[in-house]
């Protein structure tokens, strides 16, 4: 059995009697580090947050900086982390000597019973450490972008005071030793192999070795992010006989541009694929902000929303509107998919046993007029009730190409192929739009559920036709203004 060890607040730890279904979480309270918190073990409160050293920059080429990310602790698994450096809220500042964020919320009254203060702290240092933030940016006298805090829910302070802290601060310190760190290689997640009486987790170094292990053992769990997965073990005590983390594999980190496609690693956490993306896939740019929160998206990755084949996933919309096709390896070799064609089933696909997901392709040219709508009961940070992707272009003022997607309203994500008849070769037009919206409203089989009803479901897809049609009409008239 390999020794799993982790750096804690700049403390080597070796961890004895690691079991593979540990949270990082309950490690660390384990070990007396009890500011992080378990509020609602799924993700959504932020009292378990902790800051991670991750590398920036160029994740090929070289070792580029480290960049310190808040991720939900109690999502995380400890052999996830073998190797890595964790900085806990007892990490940043002492009563002593306070960190700057710590001392910014004790005097502007950002805390009250203090069961998510810890949590608070460590996202908002997470943007205090934040390369290129300046002043004046996201509306913030410091640039401070109050997003970070999104996964940080509060229900006695309220959120007034938090934000003036958060809107407070400056830059960090010369000499500062978590900026100083930012100049530095981070450490990188180190290949494990750990054999218990409860299961197995392997942390393999490369590609082929990974899939080498899921040949052996099909049945695995392939984890990336584990934002779903994490929840499965702490909410319903699932467990994996074998468990296999890809995410670290340098062969599934890699985004690329080619003539034909944008390829986009399966391992990449969501918040490097938006950055390294700078706004170059529009309909990806509007997407981002929208799933979930800042925690969850330093640690989710668009092959483990697509692996877990939900019909409320919110990528497969946006991917199925811009025509995109998946990368499958094994040992056998590679073999494109087009995810429209992927989905077989309720949490089916057509992945085969040893099979995982390497990568995500997005043909090129982008289609120009593009948008992409979530219904849900909160803004941000909830699960979708229905959601649609839409990529469309015009020539004269004619629809000349659409794809719609569609989440929640069937047992599998799906295009809206009756809904793109009715577009394709017509007008862009009101008339042409509220019959399209009328087929829209028929797509899909939508189920009833505590988030939203059938009927509900149905009017939302023909609304948010029309609603796209509202904020669109003009590139009709640009169209043949260009023209």
């Amino acid at each position: 059995m390999d020794t799993l060890k982790v750096n804690v607040n700049g403390q080597p730890r070796e961890v004895l009697g690691a079991q593979p279904h540990t949270t990082l979480l309950n490690w660390l309270r384990d070990q007396g580090l009890t500011g992080a918190k378990e509020g609602c073990a799924e993700g959504e409160c932020g009292a378990c947050a902790v800051l991670v050293a991750r590398p920036d920059g160029d994740h090929v080429s070289g070792p580029g900086g480290t960049r310190w990310e808040s991720v939900n602790a109690c999502l995380l698994l400890l052999p996830a982390v073998n190797g890595q450096s964790i900085v806990t809220a007892e990490g940043l500042g002492t009563p002593g000597a306070l960190h700057p964020v710590q001392r910014e919320l004790a005097q502007r009254g950002g805390s009250q019973c203090g069961y998510c203060t810890p949590g608070f702290v460590v996202s908002m240092a997470a943007e205090y450490y934040r390369p290129g933030r300046k002043e004046g940016q996201h509306h913030a006298p410091n640039g401070f972008d109050i997003h970070a805090l999104s996964g940080n829910l509060c229900r006695c302070t309220g959120y007034r005071p938090i934000q003036d802290a958060a809107h407070a601060l400056g830059t960090p310190a010369e000499g500062d030793p978590f900026a100083r760190q930012r100049q530095e290689p981070a450490p990188p997640a180190r290949p494990l192999h750990l054999h218990t009486p409860q299961g197995e987790f392997h942390r393999p170094a490369s590609l082929p070795e990974a899939l080498e292990l899921l040949a052996r053992h099909p049945d695995a769990k392939v984890l990336a992010g584990g934002t779903d997965w994490g929840v499965e073990v702490n909410l319903r005590h699932a467990r994996a006989g074998v468990t296999v983390a890809v995410d670290a594999l340098p062969e599934l980190r890699e985004l690329h541009w080619t003539r034909e496609f944008v390829e986009i690693g399966a391992g990449l956490n969501l918040s490097e694929i938006e950055r390294r993306l700078d706004g170059r896939v529009p309909l990806l740019a509007q997407w981002f902000p929208q799933f979930a929160s800042r925690l969850i998206r330093n640690s989710a990755t668009l092959g483990g929303n697509l692996g877990t084949a939900s019909p409320i996933g919110d990528s497969p919309p946006v991917l199925l509107a811009l025509d995109a096709s998946l990368v499958l390896a094994s040992a056998e070799g590679d073999r494109v998919v087009p995810l429209a064609d992927y989905f077989t089933g309720y949490r089916q696909t057509v992945l085969r046993p040893g099979e995982l997901i390497r990568a995500v392709r997005i043909p090129l040219p982008l289609a120009p007029v593009t948008a992409f709508y979530k219904v849900a009961k909160r803004r941000f940070d909830d699960i979708s009730s229905v959601a649609v992707g839409i990529a469309m272009e015009l020539e004269a003022g004619v629809v000349k190409q659409v794809r719609l997607g569609l989440g929640g309203v069937a047992a599998t994500p799906i295009r809206a192929l009756e809904t793109e008849a009715a577009l394709l070769g017509q007008p862009w037009t009101q008339d042409t739009v509220q019959r399209a919206a009328r087929v829209m409203g028929g797509e899909g089989t939508p189920l009833g559920d505590h988030r939203a009803s059938a009927a509900y479901r149905a009017a939302m897809l023909a609304q948010l036709l029309l609603k796209f049609y509202a904020e669109h009409s003009a590139a009709g008239a640009r169209e043949e203004v260009a023209g």
